[in-house]
């Protein structure tokens, strides 16, 4: 279970990191989906995941 909750964590950083650069103009505009501060949300509950995943020990 441990694998699993990583890979979501880095899918959700992935995505923040992504909608980020599209926000700041590094990546080419897809559309009208980005919001003011959303991607650090995602960004931030990746690492929060991270972070609780890591305190429970690895097996």
């Amino acid at each position: 279970m441990r694998n699993n909750s990583n890979f979501t964590a880095f899918v959700l950083i992935g995505l923040g990191v992504y909608f980020l650069a599209l926000k700041f103009g590094w990546v080419p505009h897809l559309g009208y989906l980005i919001m003011e501060w959303w991607p650090v949300i995602l960004i931030g509950a990746g690492a929060v995941i991270l972070v609780r995943n890591h305190g429970r020990g690895a097996k």
